[in-house]
């Protein structure tokens, strides 16, 4: 089973999905992310998964045209531009959809920053255990 989380920039929320759901899914699914343009790794996403344990730090930051011809399963949009903005690609996969806000955009101080990061975080996380149980290991 192929699965594509997909974002604006692929920096940060579609990175926090792909390390999610690589780490519940293991072997029964190959995933990758993208974005619909790309923004590079952003260095407080690598940070706080490293806090949960899981080191996306090794992730490159793609564009989805780089998967054109990859027969996904699934595609998750998670963000609502990405949904609107999302290019036209030959596939038949199921589309799933859930907007996460972008943790890129926090202001304050650092603490506050990381908070946010954390937050939208924890919500990935708590998404992707759902999808890889209804999606994945259910079959």
């Amino acid at each position: 089973m192929k699965i594509l989380a997909l974002c604006t920039g692929n920096s940060c929320r579609s990175q926090m999905a792909h390390g999610y759901l690589q780490h519940f899914a293991g072997r029964q699914a190959e995933i990758y992310s993208a974005g619909v343009e790309t923004h590079g790794l952003h260095p407080r996403a690598i940070a706080v998964m490293r806090e949960d344990g899981i080191d996306i730090a090794h992730h490159t930051s793609n564009n989805i045209t780089e998967y054109a011809d990859i027969p996904f399963d699934h595609v998750i949009t998670v963000c609502d531009s990405a949904r609107e903005r999302c290019p036209w690609f030959p596939t038949n996969a199921v589309k799933h959809h859930q907007d996460f806000p972008d943790p890129a955009k926090a202001t304050g101080t650092e603490e506050e920053i990381m908070a946010a990061f954390r937050s939208v975080r924890d919500r990935i996380k708590h998404y992707c255990i759902g999808f890889v149980e209804q999606h994945v290991l259910a079959l």
